[in-house]
């Protein structure tokens, strides 16, 4: 069963990114956030990295060093998952989204400003106009993020109801 949600969870990142989407609405960070709440660690770690790696290829994304921030942002989302599956609630769940959003926007924007063909400055207020002008794809970001999100854990919730209320109680089997 967790070998077909963990390629369940890499399907949705892959078609999340290959399907039309508003900038940076997809579910890879969420995948990323669900693999590591629900699924093994060594599981957890390679679903966001197959779902980005085959849809990088498909989409014709190099491998440089921008994309290994990247995959590096979707390690640290599975890492606040793995935080998060001992103490979960919805309060706690919604903090994890938001901190994987963050730490996306942060990491991202700053390894791109260090980029040598930067569009800003190497400057702090170069830095500064890169993280002002990446606020709309963070919106963007974080409202996905927060909607696959609340997706995945509640599917996730219904289920597990559905399937603890599923089973037959031994008392049901006496006369």
């Amino acid at each position: 069963m967790r070998y077909g949600l963990a390629i369940g969870l890499i399907l949705l990142g892959v078609a999340g990114r290959l399907i039309p989407h508003p900038d940076n609405f997809t579910p890879i960070m969420a995948v990323a956030l669900f693999a590591g709440a629900t699924l093994s660690p060594r599981i957890a770690y390679v679903v966001p990295l197959a779902a980005l790696a085959v849809s990088d290829l498909l989409l014709g994304f190099p491998l440089d060093s921008m994309a290994l921030v990247v995959y590096g942002c979707l390690f640290a989302s599975v890492a606040i998952g793995q935080w998060l599956a001992k103490r979960r609630t919805w309060t706690r769940t919604l903090f994890a989204a938001v901190a994987g959003s963050l730490v996306f926007y942060v990491v991202t924007n700053f390894a791109g400003w260090l980029q040598p063909h930067s569009l800003y400055a190497h400057t702090v207020d170069g830095l500064l106009q890169g993280y002002v002008m990446a606020i709309p794809f963070f919106r963007n970001s974080l409202a996905g993020d927060l909607f696959w999100t609340a997706l995945l854990f509640g599917l996730y919730e219904v289920a597990y109801s559905w399937l603890k209320s599923a089973r037959v109680k031994p008392t049901q089997l006496s006369p």
